[in-house]
């Protein structure tokens, strides 16, 4: 693997952690939105990362050299866990029996994830910038 492909490798990294980001903090929005039904409901969503095809990296890999791989998303999926239910009569928005529904988004597993996602996404920008120090450290040994 050339080391070129390191920037590929973490840019794609980077680009999914940039959409964990994103659906966590959608999610964290969403937590306490209020609905009447359950159809109506947010469900939380969380992205599913896939190893990109080596062949997909070929042309950024050198002669000879089998690429390295990346990620991405493959899907960004609805939770399937239950929605939370509270009997709430004297709500506007409680349905015939007098229940309203929260969305199944846990704050504090939101929370876990969008440090998890952050830091994921620093040490790649860290590995690009290592790369690139060695890179220019490289081009200097020529003069």
């Amino acid at each position: 693997m050339s080391l070129s492909n390191v920037f590929s490798i973490a840019g794609s990294a980077m680009n999914a952690q940039s959409v964990r980001l994103n659906t966590t903090a959608s999610n964290l929005a969403n937590a306490e939105s209020i609905s009447s039904s359950t159809g109506e409901t947010y469900r939380a969503r969380k992205p599913v990362f896939e190893v990109r095809a080596p062949e997909a990296m070929q042309p950024f890999a050198a002669p000879g050299l089998e690429a390295g791989v990346g990620v991405h998303v493959a899907a960004v999926v609805e939770s399937d866990a239950p929605l939370r239910q509270e009997y709430s009569p004297n709500h506007p928005m409680a349905d015939d029996n007098g229940f309203i529904y929260y969305p199944n988004v846990n704050v504090v597993e939101e929370m876990a994830d969008m440090i998890s996602a952050s830091r994921s996404f620093q040490i790649n920008a860290d590995i690009m910038n290592t790369a690139k120090q060695m890179l220019q450290r490289t081009l200097q040994l020529g003069q």
